[in-house]
């Protein structure tokens, strides 16, 4: 297992869970998205999450996505297996077996349904991470309540556990917590944003390692993150500010994000239909018209040979 020290990894996107019209899991829809990953230049995607709709899968169909997702990348791409339950025993089982499927890192999010104590979060991330010892582990924290955890639980766990290698925090305001925490880590936590990328440009010179946002969008934001790690900050902007009406829109909310995903994926020819499991977000009229004139504008963006979004490099190394 490789230490992320001074390494950059970009974009690392969440692959969607595509839809039957009866709501199955439509195996042959997913493996196109991981193509589609891999034709952009993406070298580390992550499902089943937030933006896969993970809370609406069976144990089962979480550990079928991940098998699909590593059989068809073949090696091509990184599998970033999420393995998220409120329950230990219930996430412990889920990442033995992603492990057994191939997956390359493991991905939990705290569980936040009820506030808990940090020493209960303490507990049950370190039994976790003594789980899969030698695998290694990249921790969500999403705190609608509050805030995320600790920079002293982080060094803890970093000290005690070295398969704890990677972190995705996703809040707003937390430049001055990343610093933080790469301060007391010595650099040896890969920090990821999440949240869309919302965040990447204040964050990018801070010291983070990537983003995790949506798939649709994953190769401009590689540009992105190309162009301001080089310090190329004028044309890192001008970018970003193109693709920031969709992204800030779509996370209104999470059910609203997952039409605008797929609706965009539709429009750049990888889904041919955009069904969310119910209970889904039924967007109105007028938002589905405004939905498709973001869409349509991030495709004429695409289309603009002044920004050349090709495939970047993205590297992952574990």
């Amino acid at each position: 297992m490789t230490n992320p020290d001074n390494e950059l990894f970009g974009v690392v996107p969440i692959i969607p869970t595509p839809f039957t019209e009866t709501e199955e899991i439509d195996e042959e829809a997913l493996r196109s998205l991981v193509d589609f990953a891999i034709d952009g230049g993406i070298r580390a995607a992550c499902l089943p999450a937030y933006a896969s709709e993970f809370y609406k899968l069976t144990d089962d169909e979480k550990l079928q996505v991940v098998r699909v997702a590593v059989n068809h990348a073949a090696g091509r791409m990184k599998v970033v297996a999420q393995s998220n339950h409120p329950s230990l025993k219930v996430a412990i089982r889920l990442a033995q077996a992603n492990v057994e499927a191939g997956a390359d890192v493991i991905s939990l999010a705290v569980p936040r349904i009820f506030s808990l104590p940090e020493s209960s979060i303490q507990e049950y991330l370190s039994a976790f991470f003594q789980a899969i010892p030698n695998t290694p582990v990249l921790i969500q924290d999403f705190n609608p309540g509050g805030s995320s955890i600790s920079v002293d639980l982080i060094k803890r766990l970093m000290d005690e556990h070295p398969n704890f290698n990677y972190l995705k925090l996703e809040e707003p305001l937390c430049a001055p917590k990343f610093e933080q925490i790469i301060q007391a880590t010595e650099n040896k936590i890969g920090l990821f944003e999440g949240w869309g990328g919302l965040y990447m440009l204040e964050l990018v010179p801070v010291g983070i390692r990537g983003v995790m946002p949506g798939l649709a969008v994953a190769d401009i934001l590689q540009k992105i993150f190309t162009l301001r790690s080089n310090g190329e900050t004028t044309k890192a902007f001008e970018l970003f500010e193109k693709v920031m009406p969709q992204i800030f829109f779509s996370l209104q909310n999470m059910e609203l994000f997952h039409y605008a995903e797929k609706e965009l994926l539709i429009a750049r020819g990888v889904l041919s239909n955009s069904i969310a499991r119910k209970a889904a977000y039924i967007p109105d009229p007028s938002s589905v018209s405004y939905i498709r004139e973001l869409n349509n504008r991030i495709l004429d963006l695409l289309n603009d040979e002044n920004y050349a979004i090709r495939p970047v490099a993205n590297s992952l190394i574990v």
